[in-house]
């Protein structure tokens, strides 16, 4: 007699079945000391959250993904198979049973307080800052200084906030010798808070890090690195929010050393729209921005980031023959994952092409995240006001310099 194979398949238990998907998709955020608000590392602590996890992987808001899947393909796509999906929706509609601890993966060593592996270096900000309990807070800076007395090439980093709660959002630049920019930021200094914090910035004053709500660490291939300068200094931009009561941060930065010959200088282009203004009421403000490529490159990633009136984001390469091929599409932004959406095939941009960055804002009373629909909405670094930025990283050839790389055409 012929039995369906739905029948022949044992029931899955957690440590055979659920376990490994943890581990793989789940535990880099949900354990001790990282973003999510629960571990769940062990049978103990995954039990009680058994049909909450059914209901968000089966509706698909666990793991968190907000690209279009039609639009390319992603080497950190984190959604799971239909097949997982199932495995672990009858698991849970079997009573969520353990099964036999000698069945149970390893588990997963993650370097205490890391995700990158234990750095080889850690620069953190030199004091705390005191967070007040109310009201606004300017962006504060700290200089930081590397004491590299030679180039550094960094194949790993991550930049860890001391306290989650308090910490909308961390920049780290890096300031060159020569540099003008940011002079009353002094290093090793205390927390400089800022509104006029570009007078002065160049090229050559990079973008190189940052954290986010739900962006991890990166950790670039074998031939991959970010250049830190010899003499270069660090400087921590931080935007922290009041939350009713007075805290404080120190806020840290961690960097593994490439060990191997460097192929390819990976850069952060901001391609973003500073000159936004959203009219009161306006369901559909729509917004663009170009980077001219001075020269031949790869798009490796693009992490996207508005404010609480985000409602959808696009970025495409445009090639010189005007050709236009799409990189990623978010129909629905949520701005509490901002995450960086790595390319599964980099694609290569000749000379002559640009980066667009396309984004639609939604000011009306219907968007529940409003703070104020009556409002016009500017370019602004509190969390009421908008930013439309995409965060494109690129790879270069290892000598290239960042003055070249922003000229624009005539």
């Amino acid at each position: 007699m012929m039995f369906p194979a739905l029948f022949l398949m044992a029931a899955p238990v957690f440590h055979k079945d659920i376990e490994p998907l943890l581990q793989k998709h789940c535990q880099q955020c949900h354990r001790a000391g990282e973003a999510a608000p629960m571990p769940l590392t062990t049978y103990e602590q995954v039990r009680p959250w058994a049909k909450a996890i059914r209901q968000a992987v089966v509706q698909g808001t666990m793991p968190p993904w907000h690209a279009d899947p039609s639009v390319g393909k992603f080497a950190n796509d984190s959604r799971l198979a239909p097949a997982e999906i199932e495995s672990i929706r009858q698991w849970v509609d079997n009573g969520a049973p353990r099964g036999r601890s000698s069945d149970a993966p390893r588990p997963v060593r993650f370097a205490s307080g890391w995700n990158i592996g234990q750095p080889d270096a850690i620069f953190e900000m030199p004091v705390d800052f005191e967070i007040p309990a109310k009201g606004d807070i300017d962006y504060i800076h700290f200089a930081v200084p590397t004491n590299f007395t030679e180039d550094r090439w960094i194949q790993s980093m991550e930049v860890r906030p001391g306290n989650r709660a308090n910490v909308h959002h961390i920049g780290v630049y890096l300031r060159r010798k020569g540099s003008t920019w940011l002079p009353q930021v002094k290093a090793g200094g205390e927390g400089t808070p800022l509104r006029d914090r570009l007078t002065g910035r160049s090229a050559i004053d990079e973008h190189f890090a940052m954290y986010l709500p739900g962006y991890g660490g990166e950790i670039l291939a074998d031939g991959q690195a970010r250049k830190i300068p010899a003499g270069a200094e660090l400087i921590f931009q931080l935007h922290y929010i009041s939350t009713g009561k007075p805290a404080r941060d120190r806020s840290r930065i961690g960097f593994v050393f490439a060990k191997q010959p460097v192929r390819e200088l990976i850069h952060t282009v901001p391609v973003g729209d500073p000159a936004i203004v959203i009219p009161p009421g306006d369901p559909e403000y729509k917004s663009r921005a170009n980077f001219f490529v001075s020269m031949p490159l790869r798009v490796l990633g693009i992490a996207p980031h508005m404010h609480l009136r985000g409602k959808s984001f696009a970025c495409d390469s445009i090639l010189p023959d005007k050709s236009r091929q799409a990189l990623l599409s978010i129909p629905k932004y949520d701005r509490n994952w901002q995450r960086r959406y790595l390319l599964a095939d980099p694609p290569s941009l000749p000379k002559g092409s640009w980066i667009q960055c396309r984004a639609v804002f939604d000011n009306s009373p219907n968007n529940p995240w409003n703070p104020d629909p009556a409002a016009t909405v500017r370019w602004g670094d509190q969390t009421r006001d908008e930013m439309m930025v995409g965060y494109v990283d690129v790879a270069l050839p290892p000598d290239a310099q960042p003055e070249r790389f922003y000229s624009r055409p005539k």
